[in-house]
């Protein structure tokens, strides 16, 4: 029983490192603490009895079943969405303020470049990069040699440093998405019609069409009438490293819409429903 509780206060000690790590490599608050619950699992089964850096193990742990999630994200080409809650083990409840500075640590910019990252490069970045650990470490769990992960973390860091995201332009970007998603909710039609180009024009795809919404719509008080009092289930993400929205009614990811941003208005919406191309994005909601 000793042992048991020992261990235990022991992972607590540890949640919060664990979550920043899990957080960084995958991108999703909601996989992190799935990721960070399963390493309490496996705690609970082997015990620490002869292991001298418990935070070492744990983190080393947490780090093998988040590249097994970046390998199964990869192999399925779709991103688990945030907002599955029947299909989550059961956490601790978690701060709100919380939430919101550990999103913010990793950077939006940051984010995006990490969702093209290879799985083993990711790992090889987040955990030498950010948490300091030596390659040494890194090896067996990305299953490399020591040379062969440091070139992992040397050509993820590269791409890291020299992608040609605008950074300066994200947060803008995100402010006119989340403007957009404000003013679609409260059915503010003179809300929507402010952030949206004059001449923006929607298109939505075959499967959209069949979905029920329109194939082309031009002018801001028309895109705006079709999006008043909507988007309840849509989110803000990533679609390819570029803002965009994912509408997931209960959790089943049904449609993306592309946004094309510019002067700070939309002035481009593509609304995409067919399934092999949702399932060709590479897409990670964002907290």
């Amino acid at each position: 029983m000793d042992q048991e509780k020992n261990s235990a206060e022991l992972f607590e000690a540890n949640r919060a490192h664990l979550r920043a790590v899990a957080y960084r490599m995958l991108g999703s608050l909601a996989e992190a603490d799935d990721a960070v619950q399963e390493a309490w699992l496996r705690l609970s089964n082997t015990g620490l009895e002869g292991v001298e850096n418990p935070t070492g193990w744990l983190t080393t742990v947490v780090a093998r079943i988040c590249l097994d999630m970046l390998r199964q994200r990869k192999a399925r080409r779709e991103e688990p969405l945030d907002i599955q809650p029947d299909r989550r083990p059961v956490r601790t409840v978690v701060d709100p303020e919380q939430e919101a500075l550990l999103a913010e640590a990793i950077g939006l910019a940051l984010m995006v470049v990490l969702t093209r990252l290879d799985p083993a490069e990711r790992i090889a970045f987040v955990l030498h990069d950010m948490f300091a650990l030596p390659f040494e470490d890194i090896a067996p769990i990305v299953e490399r040699s020591t040379d062969a992960a440091r070139q992992l973390a040397s050509r993820a860091r590269r791409r890291v440093q020299g992608g040609d995201i605008p950074t300066a332009e994200l947060p803008k970007q995100r402010a006119v998405v989340d403007a957009f998603l404000a003013a679609s909710r409260a059915n503010d039609l003179a809300a929507l019609i402010a952030v949206l180009d004059p001449d923006v024009v929607f298109r939505g795809d075959a499967t959209a069409v069949r979905m029920g919404g329109p194939q082309e719509l031009r002018g801001a008080e028309a895109v705006a009438r079709a999006f008043a009092g909507r988007a309840q289930a849509a989110r803000t993400a990533l679609l390819d490293g570029v803002l965009g929205l994912v509408v997931a009614p209960r959790g089943k990811l049904a449609l993306v819409l592309r946004l094309t941003i510019t002067g700070g208005r939309i002035a481009g919406v593509e609304a995409v429903a067919d399934r092999a191309s949702l399932e060709n994005l590479e897409l990670t909601v964002l907290a």
